[in-house]
């Protein structure tokens, strides 16, 4: 009988720690935030919001004033000429960089570019390496049998910083997936 309530005092301490873990310590180390742009953005440009989510998650930790040491900007880390390139395209109105800091903006223009090399490459995994590490970068890597199989997928990624993105990016949507049940 005392093994019984010794067990049953253990898994009930288990189970509040998962509850824990789940409800409260998650969703702070992974928040929701820009919720209105990611999912307006995200469903104009046929994303899944998660996937926007860990992006953004890790390209800034939802900081939207971050500058990487590439001098990519904002949320979802534009870099200017890409910025640049879609300012034109989406007719953004008197485009300039520091528009690039403005949640709206930068979800818009980095949804709009996954989107794109989404459309190019064919797979998440593909579209965000070439994401990380330039459109150019990945056509290389296709084209050679080292890093793909049929020149549309990567068996591998060469850049370590770029394989680690996305996996991490990955991990990151799954998270967000099972915490909040976005697609």
């Amino acid at each position: 009988m005392k093994l019984c309530i010794k067990l049953a005092k253990i898994t009930l301490y288990f189970a509040v720690v998962i509850l824990f873990c789940r409800f409260v310590l998650l969703p702070y180390i992974f928040p929701i935030k820009y919720q209105k742009e990611i999912n307006y953005f995200s469903e104009q440009y046929a994303l899944a919001p998660s996937l926007i989510y860990g992006v953004v998650f890790t390209e800034s930790r939802f900081n939207e004033n971050a500058i990487s040491i590439r001098n990519a900007k904002g949320l979802m880390q534009i870099g200017q000429t890409t910025g640049e390139w879609a300012g034109e395209i989406l007719n953004i109105s008197e485009y300039h960089q520091e528009m690039l800091f403005e949640p709206t903006i930068n979800i818009q223009i980095g949804c709009w570019y996954l989107h794109k090399l989404h459309n190019q490459f064919e797979t998440t995994q593909t579209a965000l390496a070439a994401y990380n590490a330039g459109s150019g970068n990945v056509s290389k890597w296709l084209q050679d049998s080292n890093y793909s199989d049929d020149g549309k997928t990567l068996k591998d990624i060469p850049y370590e910083e770029t394989k680690k993105y996305v996996k991490k990016v990955m991990i990151v949507q799954k998270i967000y997936q099972w915490i909040y049940h976005i697609q």
